[in-house]
């Protein structure tokens, strides 16, 4: 009897300790809860906010020429459709040139000082486009805003993906990347507004939509400055043991089950080595979606470029303002399926296989636009194109950075995968030729044709991944363990 009671005692004893260490437990997970929501409540509501606004900045002097064009830039300048085209295309040159330059110096200026310059600067340019007389100063001053406005969105990527975990990329970009769709509905509704200013001190209405929005992006600009921080280590609105969490999770070392990347502490100290550049160029998996990226580049630009042209060749509208106000309805309908496509796409930790899904919205989209001529019809179509293609392009920019780790590797692939994207922007500016109006089937085939290999693309790169997963969990990767990159056994691929 008394053995028994001993025993009894004593089993008592070790299920103590046992009960303690659940309860310690689930009070550290409800600690790490807490403070991963304060951490990305105070990011989200500081950083995106200030991106949305420079990137709806970027889409809306870049794409306002085509507005203009509507109600008389071409006329005024005496240029030719060959001309205007040109003028269109010189920027995407610029642009690309600009993109892998301007990340691999980020580091060195710092996000605070560069996206802030950068923004500034092509507000100027902006300005200068209000005052531009003949096809020289347009064209040159179109050149002149690819530069300045090349190096924003690769290193708002490259930004994003030091301060959030891969599981939480997809839903910032989405919400990040409906300044996009938000500057064509918004576009549209300013350019109506402005048009109607002028003519006014010698100048056309076209005029003042550069002017107006230029002067909107330098206080943007100035405005970022204040607000953004260079790196979650500095950015004022944490608190020391926010700072310290908010690095500390990123690593992966808060026993919250976030593991999804190496050290920040060690990038940051990273120096400049040319192999970590080859090993981002040489690399199969920034092909692959770079190519999707380019396919829809080139359907989205041109989207953005042409769409009001393309309203006004369907009729259904009675003069150039009403169209402008009819081009908001596809960006409308587009930016909150792109929020929640992202939420889903974080929540399920998958990327291209979100994708196999909403790219075939914009390819039916296409499909039907390209081959039925009910201007109702052709419509309803464009908002299918914008639905499919904004709602893809938030999974294809996170997924080439979630899968690269190690800071230079990561900046290379995230540029190359941008210049080469960005490359669909020579697509656009030709791809609807005023002689193929008003049905426009060579343009609309052709993004059409486009999109299907975005499609394949994807799905190559969805399988490669997979096999990458599978031969890391095989042992085929075991001479990289603990290099702290996207190559040691840890760092699992996102599908």
């Amino acid at each position: 009897m008394f053995s028994n009671t001993h025993a009894s005692i004593a089993d008592k004893m070790d299920e103590r300790p046992s009960v303690e260490k659940m309860e310690r437990t689930v009070s550290n997970s409800e600690h790490h809860r807490h403070m991963t929501r304060r951490v990305l409540w105070k990011m989200d509501t500081r950083v995106l906010p200030v991106l949305s606004l420079l990137f709806l900045c970027s889409f809306l002097d870049r794409a306002n020429v085509g507005n203009a064009k509507i109600i008389g830039l071409e006329k005024d300048l005496s240029l030719s459709n060959t001309q205007y085209t040109q003028g269109l295309a010189v920027f995407y040159a610029t642009y690309i040139a600009s993109e892998l330059p301007s990340n691999l110096l980020l580091k060195k200026v710092t996000p605070k000082i560069w996206l802030p310059l950068l923004t500034t600067v092509w507000g100027l340019i902006t300005m200068c486009l209000g005052f531009v007389k003949n096809f020289g100063s347009f064209i040159g001053v179109r050149a002149l805003l690819g530069i300045a406005e090349g190096g924003l969105f690769p290193g708002i990527v490259l930004y994003l993906s030091g301060l959030y975990t891969r599981q939480e990329m997809a839903l910032r970009m989405g919400i990040f990347y409906t300044a996009a769709s938000l500057s064509g509905a918004f576009g549209g509704l300013l350019a109506r507004g402005l048009s109607a200013i002028g003519p006014r001190g010698g100048l056309e209405g076209w005029r003042w939509i550069f002017i107006i929005e230029g002067l909107m992006t330098i206080l943007a600009g100035l405005v970022a400055y204040l607000l953004l921080p260079t790196s979650i280590v500095t950015a004022p609105y944490l608190t020391e043991e926010e700072k310290e969490y908010a690095v500390r999770r990123l690593q992966g070392d808060t026993g919250a089950n976030t593991a999804d990347r190496f050290s920040p502490v060690l990038e940051r100290e990273e120096k400049f080595k040319w192999s970590e550049v080859r090993r981002g160029v040489f690399n199969l998996q920034v092909w692959l979606t770079a190519t999707a990226y380019f396919a829809l580049g080139a359907g989205l630009y041109s989207f953005g470029l042409f769409l009001p042209t393309i309203l006004s060749d369907l009729k259904i509208t009675s003069n150039p303002n009403q169209t402008q106000l009819w081009s908001v309805i596809p960006y409308a309908v587009a930016t909150p399926v792109t929020v929640l496509v992202a939420f889903a796409s974080d929540r399920l930790k998958l990327r291209g296989v979100m994708m196999l899904f909403t790219l075939p919205i914009a390819i039916i989209g296409y499909a039907v636009i390209a081959n039925v001529a009910s201007a109702h019809v052709r419509f309803a179509m464009t908002s299918l194109m914008a639905i499919g293609m904004y709602s893809s392009i938030p999974c294809i920019l996170v997924w080439n950075s979630n899968n690269s780790a190690g800071h230079y590797k990561r900046a290379t692939t995230s540029a190359l995968q941008l210049v080469i994207g960005n490359a669909g922007g020579f697509v656009a500016t030709f791809v609807y030729p005023p002689k193929d109006g008003p049905l426009y089937h060579r343009g609309h085939t052709i993004l059409l044709g486009l999109l299907v290999y975005a499609w394949f693309a994807v799905l190559a790169n969805v399988l490669w991944c997979n096999k990458i997963n599978k031969d890391k969990a095989a042992g085929k990767y075991e001479k990289y363990e603990g290099c702290g990159d996207d190559r040691d056994p840890a760092f699992k691929m996102i599908l």
